[in-house]
């Protein structure tokens, strides 16, 4: 139950925006832009907040970004790590999962893999109460679906 003093203090929500905007890469430009501009957002400070914080990924690694826009014209967004799909792609070397997973085995990855990316994944605001065990078994799972194999080890 919230408290009178958190409920007088709240804002009043515009809308929340969901974004994909590579690593360091966020301009005024679109696809950030037209989506922060219709709300009246600054749009610069946006651009700088995103960098700063994404500065210690690789540039162009897709981020997934929730800005919730207040009716006073300001903001706060959230930072999500990569999709566990990006990572599983990147350490199997492939451009796109198998067409049919199941039948046919489109790469090959060690249960390291699968733990190394279920770590990554732990900092993320919506796993950091999971454990590593059911993080990797979700990762084991979306690599099932890609048609990537897991192995104890490579051959």
């Amino acid at each position: 139950m919230s408290t009178l003093k958190e409920i007088l203090t709240r804002r009043p929500v515009a809308a929340t925006i969901r974004l994909t905007v590579p690593a360091g890469g966020a301009r005024p430009a679109p696809p950030v832009g037209p989506a922060l501009g219709q709300y009246r957002l600054n749009l610069m400070a946006f651009c700088k907040d995103f960098n700063a914080r994404t500065q210690k990924y690789k540039p162009d690694t897709p981020m997934s970004v929730t800005i919730t826009a207040f009716k006073d014209n300001t903001f706060e967004f959230t930072v999500k790590s990569p999709s566990v799909t990006w990572y599983l792609k990147k350490a199997a070397g492939i451009e796109s999962g198998s067409g049919r997973p199941g039948h046919v085995v489109a790469s090959t990855l060690t249960l390291k893999h699968v733990y190394e990316i279920a770590k990554v994944k732990q900092s993320d605001p919506f796993c950091q109460y999971m454990s590593l065990e059911a993080i990797s078994k979700s990762v084991m799972g979306t690599a099932n679906t890609m048609g990537i194999k897991i192995v104890k080890e490579l051959d």
